[in-house]
C-alpha cells in the first residue's frame, strides 16, 4: 500500500492498457513497474492547479518556443517510469523529434520543466523523490510547490535544491525566460 492507495505491478504495455480502460483514474507507474492510483484532489488543490496551468499556458502562448501540458499528460521517462506532473513544458525542438504516433501516446521523454503541487494527502518525501527522479531523467528545472508551508523547492541538475519560503513569486529564468509564477492565488486560492 502506498500513500495513494493500492499498488500493483505492470509492464509498460499493461499499464498503457490499464490507463485506456480506466480514463477516469489518475495513474502513475514507477520505474519498478508499481502502479500508483492517485485520488482526486480537493477543491483548493484543484483551484491551485488550475491557476498554475493558466499562468504557464499564458506564458507559453506569448513565448512560443514550446508546449505546455496539464496534469493529465503522461510521460514515459527514460528510467521506465510513467509520470504525470501537475504542469509541464517542453521545447518545440524536443517535441519535433517525436513521431505523430509518439505524440498521441504517453510522451517518451522527460519534460524540460515540471511543477508538482503538494496536496494535503501527499507525503512530502515521496514528492521530493519524484522531483529527484525527474532531474535524473533530464529535467532542466522543477518546482515542488507546498502550499501548507508556503514553500517552493527549486530543482536544477547538479545544484542543491533551493527552498524559497513565503515568496510571492518564483522565476523560471533562465530555463523559461520571462516566466514568473505569481504565487498569491496559490497560497490563498479564491474559492
Amino acid at each position: 500500500m502506498s500513500q495513494y492507495g493500492a499498488q500493483l505491478k505492470s509492464t509498460e504495455d499493461t499499464f498503457y492498457e490499464l490507463c485506456r480502460q480506466n480514463p477516469d483514474l489518475r495513474l502513475e507507474r514507477t520505474a519498478k513497474g508499481e502502479v500508483i492510483v492517485m485520488p482526486p484532489t480537493g477543491g483548493e488543490t484543484g483551484s491551485r492547479n488550475s491557476e498554475i496551468a493558466r499562468q504557464l499556458g499564458n506564458w507559453k502562448k506569448a513565448d512560443g518556443t514550446g508546449a505546455a501540458f496539464d496534469s493529465s499528460t503522461g510521460f514515459k521517462l527514460p528510467n521506465g517510469a510513467n509520470r504525470s506532473p501537475d504542469a509541464s513544458w517542453i521545447t518545440k525542438a524536443k517535441l519535433a523529434q517525436l513521431t505523430l504516433e509518439q505524440k498521441k501516446a504517453f510522451l517518451p521523454l522527460c519534460p524540460d520543466f515540471a511543477i508538482e503541487l503538494r496536496s494535503p494527502s501527499d507525503d512530502l518525501d515521496i514528492i521530493k523523490a519524484k522531483m529527484d527522479e525527474y532531474i535524473a531523467c533530464g529535467l532542466r528545472l522543477g518546482w515542488l510547490i507546498d502550499p501548507e508551508e508556503k514553500a517552493v523547492y527549486v530543482y536544477r541538475p547538479n545544484v542543491a535544491v533551493q527552498k524559497l519560503q513565503n515568496t510571492l513569486e518564483v522565476s523560471a529564468d533562465p530555463e523559461l525566460p520571462g516566466f514568473v509564477l505569481d504565487l498569491r492565488e496559490i497560497w490563498e486560492p479564491s474559492l
